[in-house]
């Protein structure tokens, strides 16, 4: 793994595809007053952040099943690049400056198992804050439309290298 530009927060980002070639998508929970993304752009795939020591395969897997309870999957392909965007202005009191925006390693995972397994109310068993207040499965193509637009740059990447395995 190439060593990622410290200015940015390294994370993880997971494109889950269904048997028909859907992604995932959740509707991020609003985090307070702050937080004033307009209802069509709170929708995202899962990503996380990289605990020290610990792959990004590895990460990815974590952080889908804590955000989704999704365990039931296996690996289609790998982004040989870091994805970054930067923070905008208002969102960066988040990280007191510490990072100025994230990197990110993209993974396509085929999703083997049934709907019901996917819990976003009581996500990783229930030990976890649920991350989303709604799900639903979507055409890859359209996931750069419903993201806030300060990561659109990084949805189309992941559109343009996972298309391939993706409904049309």
């Amino acid at each position: 793994m190439n060593t990622p530009d410290p200015r940015y927060r390294p994370c993880v980002g997971v494109a889950l595809l269904n048997r028909a070639g859907l992604a995932f998508i959740g509707r991020r929970r609003a985090k307070g007053a702050f937080d004033v993304v307009p209802d069509i752009h709170r929708w995202q795939m899962p990503q996380g952040g990289i605990d020290a020591g610990e792959t990004p395969l590895a990460a990815a897997l974590r952080e889908l099943h804590e955000e989704t309870n999704v365990a039931s999957v296996e690996l289609l392909s790998e982004l040989p690049q870091w994805l970054t965007y930067d923070l905008p202005p208002e969102a960066m009191d988040k990280w007191k400056g510490k990072y100025i925006g994230q990197t990110q390693r993209w993974f396509a995972l085929r999703f083997t198992g049934d709907d019901s397994e996917i819990d976003i109310h009581a996500p990783g068993g229930g030990k976890h804050k649920p991350e989303f207040d709604d799900w639903r499965w979507e055409k890859l193509s359209r996931l750069p439309e419903l993201i806030v637009p300060f990561k659109r740059d990084v949805y189309l990447g992941v559109v343009d290298a996972f298309s391939s395995l993706a409904a049309r």
